[in-house]
């Protein structure tokens, strides 16, 4: 309601700030008309049981203090509540602008409750200065606790702003630590990809280790294998001094040897060891 009437330039008819002026004085009927529009925005912006009670009342400055009266009894305990979840608020799994934007609320609310002091003398005098002080220690706490709140990650950069003297507005601490989460997002990332390709390159590494092994020892088996040859009739296991193909059977090759024994050199000279003794 405060915002509203603000907004409409009618907020001093109901704070004082705006006298009720003699009913001769010629901006009588001016205010007159100001101050039936506000009582109307106001009975219309309370429940019709509050309407009730208040409709009889003729000033919208006693109906503003009249509401103010009836409903600020629970105003301490509000604030009390405020200033425990205030101090209370830690960023946790929040992101930075997270963090700040629920602390902003609560600031918001606690300070329509306890509104700053402004100056009501009609000339230049000393509250100004004060008012000022007081508004600085007032951002200055409100900057720290914001700070303070931050998870660990962000003690380097934190350490760093306090040294700051004097301490920066909490609009440019706050732009100041969304740079460094997303640097620090950022270097996080390019840690964890270069982790992954490390693996990567190891179990590629590993694998052709295996790969080279298993070469190495078919390429022996291999080897070992094929370390005898026959020129003459092409065959393996035999050199050609000793192919019987060549250098003919031995007399004392018999049938049944010839055959497994030229079966157990070669299965396929079977065949010319039956044509030898056949």
């Amino acid at each position: 309601m405060r915002r509203a009437l603000g907004a409409k330039n009618k907020f001093d008819f109901v704070d004082g700030m705006i006298s009720i002026p003699n009913p001769f004085d010629p901006s009588y009927k001016a205010w007159c008309r100001c101050n039936m529009l506000i009582h109307s925005w106001i009975m219309n912006s309370v429940e019709d049981s509050i309407a009730q009670s208040i409709v009889y009342l003729e000033n919208a400055i006693d109906v503003w203090n009249e509401l103010k009266e009836r409903f600020s009894r629970g105003d301490f305990i509000r604030i009390s509540e405020l200033q425990i979840e205030i101090f209370g608020l830690k960023q946790g799994t929040k992101s930075v602008s997270e963090f700040f934007t629920a602390l902003k609320i609560l600031w918001e609310e606690l300070d329509a409750y306890l509104p700053m002091p402004v100056c009501n003398c009609p000339h230049k005098c000393m509250c100004v200065t004060g008012i000022v002080n007081v508004r600085t220690q007032h951002e200055l706490v409100r900057t720290i606790r914001f700070l303070t709140g931050l998870n660990d990650s962000f003690d380097l950069v934190r350490s760093q702003i306090l040294l700051m003297d004097p301490l920066p507005q909490i609009n440019k601490v706050f732009s100041m630590m969304i740079q460094y989460e997303r640097q620090f997002a950022s270097s996080t990332v390019t840690l964890d990809l270069d982790d992954n390709k490390a693996m990567i390159n190891v179990g590629d590494s590993r694998r052709s280790q295996g790969r080279g092994k298993s070469s190495y020892n078919a390429g022996y088996q291999n080897s070992k294998k094929s370390n005898k040859y026959c020129t003459y009739c092409g065959k393996d296991n035999h050199i050609v001094d000793n192919c019987y193909r060549k250098n003919g059977f031995p007399p004392s090759f018999g049938r049944t040897a010839s055959t497994n024994h030229a079966t157990a050199e070669d299965p396929s000279d079977s065949d010319d060891v039956r044509s030898f003794k056949g």
